[in-house]
């Protein structure tokens, strides 16, 4: 694999399409920070999980994520998560992005991102390594958008709910129990969840919990645990609620 520099480093992009493979330690980034160009990131083991002041962002290893430029993000992973991120120039992509989205990774994609990465930093962009490059743009493009982003609020008062959920995603605290802590309505709680996050609150603890799941189905926990793991009190309820965000069941999601 060919080592790339510190992007920190760089002041410009060596061509169109700069791609980077790296293996993150299991900690979270301890810092915010963002790029100029385009950032499409990738695992092809493990699950990203990317923070912006808007909402988290995952990926197992059938979905990457587009991050704009000048975005301030932050990434989690695990110590087994591989890494491989594609740095583009803001001209060179077909489609203008506003804001950090997850899309779909086709196994085409998945080898054109794999096959670039061994190609030589400058390549030549007038030969075979510069049509390769020019299809990879093709594709990312063409990839499409699933819904795999959690909307965090801005409210000090849900801010310290979701905050307390990302920790302990089993709990089973209720909305009206939350009332109480914080000292005010539950019809001001519900409101302001529906208008900040477009989520009722259980169906955000919801996506929430099946968000957590994903790093544990991935390194192959037994369902029932990671059903427990996650609030749930049946391997049936988990199953339905899996299948019902992400359209199959957890077993056949990792088949992809």
């Amino acid at each position: 694999m060919v080592q790339l520099p510190d992007l920190s480093t760089l002041t410009r992009l060596p061509r169109p399409v700069y791609g980077q493979a790296e293996a993150l330690p299991n900690l979270a980034l301890g810092y915010r920070h963002s790029h100029p160009w385009l950032q499409f990131s990738y695992a092809s083991h493990g699950v990203l999980d990317v923070h912006t002041d808007n909402g988290r962002y995952l990926a197992p290893p059938q979905r990457a994520v587009w991050i704009p430029a000048g975005v301030e993000h932050r990434v989690r992973c695990s110590a087994q998560t591989l890494i491989r991120s594609l740095y583009i120039a803001t001209d060179a992509m077909p489609v203008t992005l506003g804001e950090c989205r997850v899309v779909q990774v086709s196994p085409l994609l998945r080898e054109l991102i794999r096959t670039f990465s061994l190609l030589p930093v400058e390549y030549e962009e007038n030969g075979s390594d510069g049509r390769l490059a020019s299809v990879l743009l093709d594709q990312l493009a063409a990839a499409p958008e699933v819904a795999s982003m959690l909307p965090l609020p801005s409210d000090p008062r849900l801010q310290a709910i979701t905050n307390h959920l990302q920790q302990q995603p089993d709990d089973t605290t209720t909305l009206t129990g939350w009332a109480k802590r914080l000292d005010v309505s539950e019809k001001t709680l519900s409101r302001l969840f529906s208008q900040q996050t477009g989520l009722t609150f259980r169906l955000w603890r919801q996506r929430l919990r099946l968000f957590h799941a994903l790093p544990l189905l991935e390194q192959q926990e037994p369902v029932t645990d990671v059903a427990l793991a996650c609030g749930y009190e049946s391997i049936s309820a988990f199953i339905s609620a899996f299948s019902q965000q992400f359209g199959c069941t957890p077993g056949e999601f990792f088949k992809e």
